[in-house]
């Protein structure tokens, strides 16, 4: 039963001078209960190309990804055996390919050049967002520059920063417990996508 019908209904058992108050605000109510509620659609990624993320799924109901094993050699290996070698996000079920610079850990100053906000839109074009992003940096812990902390806060999302191997153990947890997680990830190997990309 509609709100209007409701309020109608009432508006016939109230005194006079409430009953045309009532009557007077259902005269609106059509141009606010013609217009149902549309829930926000999710970021749909199958088969989805866009600047610098690349859909690694095609399957409309993905199952929940599950990190089998990572290596320095192939990369990130699936529970459902398909191999990720180079930079990627797990986000609602579904891989992205990460188009990302390289990270120099031994070169601490220069270790973020070439990185911007762009590089994490993909977070913000989709609902629901998680949250929390486990940012897997490589071999070893990197921290993440204020202006990327800045930019995912601003967005409501938590970011933890962790080795790539450590970033993948969480994330498993993580999903199994039903906890809305994404996970952005590094090769073990700094320039195993970057050689890739370049080649």
């Amino acid at each position: 039963m509609s709100s209007a019908r409701i309020l109608r209904q009432l508006c016939a058992r109230a005194p006079a001078p409430l009953a045309s108050g009532i009557t007077r605000r259902i005269a609106a109510l059509p141009s606010i209960t013609r217009h149902r509620y549309v829930q926000p659609r999710a970021f749909h990624t199958s088969r989805i190309r866009s600047e610098g993320f690349t859909n690694f799924l095609a399957d409309d109901v993905a199952p929940a990804i599950q990190v089998s094993e990572i290596s320095e050699k192939e990369g990130i290996k699936l529970a459902d055996g398909l191999i990720i070698p180079s930079s990627c996000i797990f986000l609602n079920s579904s891989v992205f390919l990460w188009d990302v610079p390289p990270l120099e850990p031994t070169q601490l100053r220069s270790t973020w050049e070439g990185w911007s906000e762009k590089h994490f839109e993909v977070f913000e074009a989709v609902l629901p967002r998680p949250e929390i992003i486990l940012l897997g940096t490589g071999i070893t812990v990197v921290q993440a520059p204020t202006f990327i902390r800045n930019y995912l806060k601003q967005l409501g999302i938590q970011l933890e920063v962790t080795s790539t191997r450590d970033a993948c153990s969480t994330y498993n947890l993580l999903t199994e417990e039903g906890r809305r997680v994404a996970a952005a990830l590094l090769p073990l190997d700094p320039h195993k996508q970057w050689k890739k990309t370049t080649a």
